[in-house]
């Protein structure tokens, strides 16, 4: 008896075009467009770091020679793409009595069971690369485990610019805290543009912020109050910065729930960037992707031993980048 999912349906290029056609439902970051995807063919790759100055010019007399430009300094750096596979089983059981006719085809019912786990393995790509990408945006890129796999601040040989809000003085300037957090954000970019800043807080950095008597009596004057009755949590602007509420958190392989951003703590970084952040993604390990432009995702099927079911595999690799990792300033309550 052949195998139904032997068919050229289920192969490696249509299962592949499969799983990223399936729509990513879960990634705040994802939506807010930061990280721009830039496939390679290695699985190594170079970041190179060119610091151009700018420097007045003196007059000189009609006639003599000008000027000369100075080159910047170069520097490349190298990281690894982190590799993610992710296997699944569709046992015999889940296709045992399939409709052969009437509402459904044989074909579109073994298609129904196979974009179901499909869905399933995206979800969990789909999380892993939130969680790397927040990771990024707080210059650590984490493993599932915890531990680190990039240190951006160490490999750039920077120290993050930390910014204290004090929310729990009553008297602190919150105005001005902001206008710090501005300004060290635009001393960084190193001729980079930027349309704004957003600022992903903890709960608990959130309501600090916005129950802090000078915001409360800030928006109490502006739009006549409504920060006190609306849920704001999905963002608002103070003083420049727009801050949202973000609670992402995963669950690890032991069972641990990891939040994104530790308790009492918030991250800036600057949106409408250039090249700022980008997420690079590597060709998957199979004979049919070597020396070809990677993806976001890669499925692939084959028999398991003795025909018993067939053996789903899906792997990502994923780089989330930010070229300058300066621009990333941590808040705390």
């Amino acid at each position: 008896m052949q195998n139904p999912f032997s068919n050229p349906a289920f192969d490696m290029a249509s299962l592949t075009t499969a799983i990223n056609v399936i729509p990513n439902r879960y990634g705040l970051i994802g939506q807010l467009g930061l990280f721009a995807p830039k496939p390679v063919r290695t699985r190594t790759v170079l970041v190179e770091e060119y610091a151009g100055r700018l420097t007045l010019l003196p007059t000189r007399p009609v006639g003599s020679p000008g000027t000369t430009a100075q080159a910047g300094k170069r520097k490349v750096r190298s990281f690894i793409v982190p590799h993610i596979p992710h296997d699944d089983v569709v046992m015999p059981e889940e296709v045992q009595g399939l409709r052969a006719f009437g509402s459904e085809t044989e074909m579109e019912s073994l298609s129904t069971v196979m974009a179901r786990h499909l869905a399933d393995m995206r979800n969990k790509h789909a999380i892993t690369l939130e969680h790397l990408r927040m990771g990024a945006l707080k210059g650590q890129v984490l493993d599932a485990d915890g531990s680190t796999l990039i240190d951006l601040f160490a490999e750039y040989g920077l120290t993050q610019t930390v910014v204290p809000f004090e929310l729990t003085n009553a008297a602190s300037n919150v105005k001005k805290k902001c206008y710090d957090v501005l300004r060290g954000i635009e001393d960084n970019l190193l001729g980079e543009v930027m349309t704004g800043v957003v600022v992903l807080c903890s709960p608990e950095f959130f309501d600090a912020l916005t129950t802090h008597p000078k915001v409360e009596a800030a928006y109490a004057r502006w739009q006549e109050g409504a920060i006190l009755i609306n849920d704001n949590r999905g963002g608002f602007q103070f003083a420049g910065i727009t801050f949202r509420e973000y609670r992402g958190q995963v669950s690890t392989p032991d069972g641990t729930v990891r939040r994104f951003i530790a308790a009492g703590q918030a991250h800036a970084f600057p949106v409408g960037t250039l090249d700022t952040f980008a997420t690079y993604f590597a060709p998957a390990d199979f004979n049919e992707t070597v020396n070809t432009l990677g993806q976001e995702l890669y499925a692939k099927q084959e028999p398991r031993e003795f025909d018993r079911g067939t053996a789903v595999h899906t792997q990502s690799n994923p780089l989330p980048m930010c070229h300058r990792p300066a621009v990333l300033v941590k808040l705390t309550v």
